[in-house]
């Protein structure tokens, strides 16, 4: 693996010194399946909203169980290792069989993101608003959620 892909245990080391620097860090999450355009603008302007942006990426089994059992197109290592090659992406956090918020509300609480970036129309929007009311940080909008793009309907096109 490279250095910009992490495991949830380097990945809160990294977030603590970056926080002695004060340097503040951006926090994403979702599948990023089969990269498009959406996700690129979204990713982009995260990482405009602070010094570091931090992608929280699902695996594959929670990619089966909330996309569909053909899902995901790419597994988590591959799909890992192209957004570990945006410029925009400074790490990827990779998630294991993560299944409650509890679970994600822990990690949340040790790298402490100055903002958690989502689109307009997050369906988890009311989880990331108490994960930011968690560590003091806050949530922004930074791209609406475009119907064009779509995993999904770039596979439905396939």
């Amino acid at each position: 693996m490279n250095n910009k892909i992490l495991n949830i245990k380097d990945a809160i080391k990294v977030s603590q010194k970056l926080r002695k620097q004060n340097k503040s860090i951006v926090l994403v999450g979702g599948f990023f399946d089969i990269l498009h355009t959406g996700h690129i603008k979204f990713l982009q302007n995260a990482k405009k909203q602070g010094d570091y942006l931090f992608v929280f990426l699902e695996d594959d089994r929670k990619a089966r169980k909330t996309k569909g059992p053909k899902r995901p197109i790419n597994s988590q290592k591959d799909r890992a290792k192209i957004l570990s090659t945006l410029r925009s992406v400074d790490y990827v956090i990779m998630l294991k069989n993560m299944t409650n918020d509890n679970q994600y509300d822990k990690i949340i609480v040790q790298i402490a993101p100055a903002i958690i970036a989502t689109t307009y129309a997050d369906p988890y929007i009311n989880h990331k608003k108490r994960q930011a009311k968690l560590v003091g940080g806050k949530i922004m909008f930074v791209i609406q959620r475009h119907d064009n793009y779509s995993t999904s309907k770039l596979i439905n096109k396939i």
